[in-house]
């Protein structure tokens, strides 16, 4: 049972999940200006590191998330070769977290950002492959060729 649910969840829901909990504890703007304080979040320092080289190198919590995020997709991608029932739910639900993504991004300030827009393609990326990878595989199990 636990692997079916595994298998149906969209793993990418996870940095999505982080993302909205952080912007719904840092909404509002920036005091006395236009700007989501989210944005300011995003892309405030995480780890800053003195390179080899003397050059300063910097990751921004955004930067991180979007690491968290590529993690996230490669599993979906391998996910996506299966071609059992519970992996087309996992697509559909993929979708469907595609548009969620897509309506934050079009409607709420804190979600104007280009570390959530990445995260929005990633998404995408992942609805598309999916979907993609599961009808080639299925074509192949089932030995359909082109005329």
């Amino acid at each position: 049972m636990s692997f079916l649910i595994l298998e149906m969840f969209p793993f990418l829901l996870i940095p999505v999940l982080i993302y909205n909990l952080f912007a719904a504890f840092v909404g509002g703007t920036v005091p006395g200006t236009e700007i989501p304080r989210m944005l300011a979040g995003v892309n405030g320092a995480a780890i800053t590191v003195t390179m080899i080289s003397g050059v300063r190198f910097s990751l921004s919590w955004g930067d991180l998330l979007l690491t968290f995020s590529i993690i996230f997709l490669f599993v979906e991608v391998i996910k996506s070769t299966r071609t059992y029932s519970p992996t087309i739910i996992n697509h559909m639900a993929s979708m469907v977290l595609f548009i969620f993504c897509l309506i934050e991004f079009l409607l709420f300030p804190s979600f104007g950002t280009s570390a959530f827009f990445l995260l929005t393609m990633m998404v995408l990326v992942d609805a598309l492959a999916g979907m993609i990878v599961t009808i080639v595989s299925a074509r192949r199990d089932f030995g359909i060729e082109q005329a």
